[in-house]
């Protein structure tokens, strides 16, 4: 019985080894396919968990708002809904004090937490126009990867490093997508490649 036992328990971690190893390799592809440095994807990753950490260590924010960060080349997006003016700014400026954060987009609505039904309408839309995207994969340069979709009551924000000609395709596209009722860049433009 003890031998089982150990067999099911070394089973299990090495399941979760390869889960960590598949996971790491995942990022390492998608860091090669990003316009970002390895060092801006972990450090905007970072970004997002230190806004989550301190917005749970708020009380405030933690019991009368819904709040995401999302962070893009340091460029951090908060949305979601706060009660009041004075907690949107709240949430603002311990965004706008964590490290390496160069600009924040406070897109924070004020009203009522929004209802799941809302939240899952918005997931679909981001799924929607992440996988819709992927129709654009033979235009030259472009990889519909780099570009990161966050979806708050029908409003579509769009981030990433593109050329004007990849951002104007990518909002013109999104607008199109059922349930998108307004779309936001929030873009680095770069230069135009040469072919």
């Amino acid at each position: 019985m003890k031998l089982i036992l150990i067999i099911s328990c070394f089973a299990i971690l090495s399941g979760c080894a390869a889960a960590v190893i598949g996971s790491a390799a995942a990022t390492g592809v998608a860091v090669i396919h990003d316009r970002r440095s390895a060092g801006a994807v972990l450090d905007d990753e970072t970004i997002e968990l230190s806004a989550l950490s301190q917005i749970l260590q708020h009380e405030e924010l933690r019991q009368y708002t819904h709040l995401n960060v999302t962070s893009y080349n340091y460029l951090a997006l908060i949305t979601g809904e706060a009660p009041n003016e004075a907690l949107k700014l709240v949430a603002e400026k311990l965004v706008k004090n964590i490290d390496n954060v160069r600009a924040v987009y406070n897109e924070v609505q004020i009203s009522a937490p929004s209802a799941v039904l809302s939240r899952s309408s918005d997931s679909l839309i981001t799924t929607k126009v992440k996988t819709g995207l992927f129709k654009y994969i033979n235009t030259p340069k472009f990889d519909p990867t780099r570009v990161k979709v966050v979806t708050e009551n029908g409003t579509v924000f769009l981030m990433g490093l593109l050329t004007e000609a990849e951002a104007n395709m990518v909002s013109d596209y999104t607008r199109t997508v059922g349930g998108v009722e307004k779309v936001v860049k929030i873009i680095e433009y770069i230069p135009e490649q040469k072919k």
